[in-house]
């Protein structure tokens, strides 16, 4: 099967002030085998700076990528980008570019009808909503959102940070993470406008500096879990489908007690099964592994494992479950774990490749 890599390929400045110098030449693709755990080339796609991150659509025939920008010809905005996916080879065909309406776009998905894109643009802390054409090109912004508010940490929650962005398994209401508030972000879709409406309860807030960065649904959709960058820690949540509230279970810390020395969690992923969770610690440069109740949504830890690079920004799981490919953003490595099915633990398979500063993992 085909997995895509996006990265950074021009010098990124982040919200801790820190200045990356991307490394990378666009969107990389491999061939992975789901029988031995192994990668092969399949060629970059060489257009558009900082495709960090990326989507597909259902039908499985495009393929959408942010370009982390903050500016693009003269405007405060980064961009959107739309490519034709041919899945005999793994390459991509640009189709066009469009304006996300904010400054440093790092997460996207696409509604499960492929009707519409949805953009998490993070330094400028808003959301934008594009519609997709029959031919997977991107239509201009039908809706855009822009937070505002603040949090209690001076350095990382002076604004608006949204994060990413969760449709419910029904593509009925939308979800944002926003570090800089705190907050997780609830709001209705109307598909049919590619509108999204105020939420009777508009958010959920969660512990002052935790810094909401990724939620994740579970297969059973009855629950989800959101992993919090600042404080390191993964909320349990259960899910009112009909409502499209959330109400607060439980939460875990992402890291040993007593570490010592800085870490912020980044990724979080729940395997096919819904038997075991995942979320990745940057500083600690590991990967949190939980067992997760699938009657309750209660989280129960199991360790932690080394993803033996550093940095480790994102992570996939294939398909078949069977595996874990970490991507570790400052050591530019690619990294291949077995997961055991029964215990949920990750184990190096040897298998390592290079890829300059990764930051996205997807499986087409």
């Amino acid at each position: 099967m085909l997995v895509f890599i996006g990265t950074y390929t021009a010098p990124i400045r982040f919200g801790t002030g820190q200045v990356l110098e991307g490394k990378g030449k666009g969107i990389y693709a491999f061939w992975f085998d789901a029988g031995s755990g192994t990668l092969a080339p399949a060629g970059v796609t060489e257009d558009g700076a900082n495709p960090s991150y990326v989507a597909f659509h259902p039908s499985g025939r495009f393929l959408y990528a942010v370009n982390e920008l903050k500016t693009f010809e003269g405007v405060a905005s980064g961009t959107v980008s739309a490519f034709a996916l041919h899945p005999a080879t793994g390459a991509l065909t640009f189709l066009n570019r469009r304006l996300t309406h904010g400054t440093d776009p790092c997460h996207v998905v696409v509604d499960a009808a492929g009707r519409h894109v949805f953009v998490a643009n993070f330094m400028s802390g808003s959301v934008c909503v594009l519609p997709i054409d029959a031919d997977g090109r991107l239509g201009k912004a039908s809706d855009f959102i822009q937070h505002q508010g603040s949090g209690i940490d001076p350095a990382r929650q002076q604004g608006p940070h949204a994060h990413a962005v969760t449709l419910d398994p029904a593509s009925r209401f939308v979800f944002v993470p926003d570090l800089g508030l705190d907050r997780l972000m609830v709001y209705r879709f109307d598909a049919d406008r590619g509108m999204l409406e105020t939420h009777d309860i508009p958010w959920i807030k969660m512990r002052p500096g935790a810094g909401p960065r990724q939620l994740v649904f579970h297969p059973n959709g009855r629950f989800a879990y959101l992993v919090n960058e600042l404080d390191s820690t993964v909320a349990a949540l259960a899910y009112d489908a009909a409502a499209g509230r959330f109400s607060y279970l439980h939460s875990l810390p992402t890291l040993p007690s007593g570490l010592a020395g800085p870490s912020t969690c980044a990724d979080i992923q729940i395997a096919p099964s819904g038997r075991h969770l995942y979320a990745s610690n940057r500083g600690h440069d590991s990967i949190a592994c939980y067992v997760v109740n699938g009657e309750t949504g209660h989280l129960a830890p199991l360790g932690f494992v080394p993803t033996l690079g550093r940095t480790p920004r994102s992570f996939g799981i294939d398909p078949t479950g069977r595996f874990l490919l970490a991507a570790n953003q400052d050591s530019d490595s690619l990294v291949v774990f077995s997961i055991d099915a029964e215990q949920g633990s990750l184990h190096p398979t040897g298998t390592e490749v290079g890829v300059p500063t990764p930051v996205c993992v997807k499986f087409a």
